[in-house]
Formats: structure tokens, C-alpha cells, sequence
């Protein structure tokens, strides 16, 4: 039987990007979940339910990461994850790009 598989890209968009409390919040919503999720920044992959594997992703605000969940529960992760990072930016203040923050 065929595995489901969601997938997304989000966009780093809190002021202090992925650091060790946002990267926590991001281990334990996707540990809610049954599905396996990976996470990628485009140079590595790595294991979304692991703190010390989100850690080396490195992810500074403006990051664009890809998100895939793989098993029965998987568009639930990937809509809970997109939320924490673009919606709820981890409950931290958003993060403005040079040209926007000179206007």
C-alpha cells in the first residue's frame, strides 16, 4: 500500500529565525503527529521531530525550508507546521526585509 505524502515551503518569518525555542515548538507540534517529517533548507534534510536535527538547519530569518510529511496524518502536519511558521511566526515579532523596513 502507497504511503500519503503532503509537502510545502514555508518561509522563515520571525525576526530571530529558527532558534533553539521556535525549533523546539517546531519538534513538538510535529510530534503530535504519526506521520514522518523531514525538513529541508536545500542543502540538507533533515529529521522534523528531532531538536538537534532542525538545529543544524540553520534557519535565520528569510530562510525558505520545505516541509514533507509522509503517513496517514500527513496534510494535518504539514497545515499545523505552515501555521506555526507563517501565522503564529512561533510567537515571536515578524521579521521585515531591508527594502520593506525602509519604507
Amino acid at each position: 500500500m502507497a504511503s500519503t505524502v503532503s509537502q510545502t515551503e514555508v518561509e522563515i518569518k520571525n525576526a530571530n529565525g529558527m532558534h533553539m525555542r521556535p525549533a523546539m515548538q517546531f519538534v513538538d507540534t510535529a510530534s503530535r503527529f504519526a506521520s514522518a517529517v523531514k525538513v529541508s533548507n536545500g542543502k540538507i534534510e533533515v529529521d522534523g521531530k528531532s531538536i538537534m536535527h532542525m538545529a543544524m538547519l540553520a534557519a535565520a530569518a528569510g530562510t525558505k525550508l520545505t516541509i514533507k510529511a509522509e503517513g496517514s496524518d500527513c496534510q494535518q502536519a504539514i497545515d499545523a507546521l505552515k501555521d506555526l511558521v507563517e501565522v503564529k511566526l512561533f510567537g515571536e515579532p515578524a521579521w521585515l526585509p531591508k527594502e520593506k523596513a525602509a519604507e
